[in-house]
Parts: C-alpha cells; sequence; structure tokens
C-alpha cells in the first residue's frame, strides 16, 4: 500500500498556517485545524511546485526579515 503522503496518482491540496509554512494534504484527509487551503487540488507534482514556488523561505514569518 503506498502511503497517503507519497501517491504520485493522488490529488493533494497546498495548506498554510499562519506562521506561513506549508503542507502537501491527500484530498482524502481531514484538514486540520489552523491550516487552509492555498492552492489545489492537483497532482502532487504540481502541489509540489506550488510549495517551491511560494515557500522560498522556511523559517516561520514571525523570523523573517521584514
Amino acid at each position: 500500500m503506498t502511503h497517503p503522503f507519497e501517491n504520485d496518482a493522488a490529488e493533494y491540496l497546498v495548506l498554510a498556517n499562519d506562521r506561513g509554512q506549508y503542507s502537501l494534504w491527500p484530498v482524502s484527509l481531514h484538514i486540520p485545524a489552523g491550516w487552509l487551503v492555498t492552492a489545489g487540488p492537483a497532482s502532487r507534482q504540481e502541489s509540489l511546485d506550488f510549495v517551491n514556488e511560494h515557500w522560498q523561505d522556511l523559517r516561520p514569518a514571525a523570523g523573517r526579515p521584514q
């Protein structure tokens, strides 16, 4: 069985939290509290591409230079 977070055939959402951090999330799973959908549903690769384009600084938003 393929792990739900590593299934290239599945559709994913891109989630973001209030700290400006992103996560890929399988469409089939409940979205956890504190996270909002910012993209998707899309393929795993399209979702990864979105995250790579929009999340350049991995520090939480509060730790980034203004």
